[in-house]
């Protein structure tokens, strides 16, 4: 039960912080599904606010700021983490810890391309756009490289806060060299990586492939490990703040932090990673929730049998549950719950699922 209120309150502070989206903003994307929900996205993030590449350092301070004490510091993803504060060694200060040279962890912060310049040649725009770059540690960024994020099975390098590199044998078939960030930011990144995919769908010329991309389509391994860790790591308090805060200077947003929902719908049939009962990683087909939003009836489809869904409000408090035993689906009735965020949660042989759903 800790896990669906971690989850509801994220999803309230979401629904708090989200009267700062610009009324109308996401209008033209209301009702769509799959490429054409995609396509309106592309439409209404394009055309960004491109700032110079040696302007990130200067607005990291606003993008990135973690209090330690009531000090200001550098909210490292790769070396900060909130689940286990005490593995965390060392904290930066803006300006005056930037890289520089560095040997170890804990000598200086740089610039992490989540989506590394390798794979989109450098090409202007994606070089300096504050969605899919974060300050990091210098070390960590170098031991990440441009390894895809997977899920690791064989470490070879553990990081101070516990991001891994290794073989990744269990990611969707992919047995390549990975990097394993912590829970805390997978969903994240994964986010992130959605946000890229549609920003510069059609505007991808001259980028190059890797292991995990083809252009800026995101390989379908690699989609399958993206939606699980969506699915495990909600929208946190820092996305909403570090959206609102690009928005303020980029004059864009990440739809998939405004609406999480977006997701599902675009990539609704990508499988999920999970473990199952036997405590094996397979790969299990994606539970989807239609229409969503939705007004009035609810359908849960792809479900395994004997599954147990429940759909929690964004109070935490559960508003109903239901055991579907020989079905593929199942429908609930929204007429009776008020307008909001709702979390479904469906456990079944395969693990446990979660789904953003929205009542309108």
């Amino acid at each position: 039960m800790k896990q669906i209120y971690t989850v509801v309150a994220a999803l309230l502070l979401y629904a708090n912080a989200s009267a700062q989206i610009p009324a109308g903003y996401y209008t033209p994307a209301q009702g769509l599904t799959g490429l054409p929900l995609r396509t309106a996205l592309h439409n209404i993030i394009k055309g960004h606010t491109v700032i110079s590449y040696s302007g990130l350092w200067s607005k990291f301070s606003t993008t990135d700021k973690l209090l330690v004490s009531g000090s200001p510091k550098v909210w490292d993803i790769y070396s900060y983490n909130a689940l286990t504060p005490a593995s965390t060694a060392y904290y930066y200060s803006f300006s005056t810890d930037q890289c520089g040279s560095y040997a170890v962890e804990g000598d200086c912060y740089n610039r992490e391309h989540s989506w590394p310049q390798s794979w989109f040649n450098q090409v202007s725009g994606p070089v300096s756009d504050l969605f899919h770059i974060y300050p990091t540690d210098g070390k960590v960024n170098g031991i990440r490289s441009n390894y895809p994020y997977g899920f690791v099975s064989a470490t070879t390098t553990t990081t101070t806060n516990g991001s891994k590199l290794g073989t990744g044998v269990d990611n969707a078939g992919y047995g390549g060299v990975v990097f394993e960030p912590v829970d805390e930011y997978k969903g994240d990144l994964a986010r992130t990586y959605f946000y890229m995919t549609t920003r510069y769908y059609t505007e991808d010329a001259g980028w190059n492939t890797s292991g995990a991309t083809t252009l800026c389509e995101i390989n379908q391994w690699e989609l399958s490990v993206l939606m699980t860790w969506h699915r495990q790591d909600p929208v946190s308090t820092k996305e909403v703040d570090r959206n609102n805060a690009i928005y303020g200077i980029q004059n864009n947003r990440n739809p998939f932090i405004d609406h999480p929902e977006y997701a599902d719908s675009i990539w609704a049939n990508v499988p999920l990673i999970v473990t199952n009962l036997a405590n094996t990683q397979v790969q299990a087909t994606k539970a989807v929730a239609y229409p969503n939003p939705t007004n009035n009836t609810l359908t849960i489809d792809n479900l395994t049998s004997n599954s147990t869904l429940q759909l929690y409000n964004a109070q935490g408090q559960m508003v109903y549950t239901n055991f579907v035993a020989n079905t593929t689906n199942a429908t609930i009735n929204m007429q009776a719950f008020n307008a909001g965020l709702y979390v479904a949660r469906i456990t079944n042989i395969n693990g446990t699922q979660l789904l953003h759903v929205v009542k309108e």
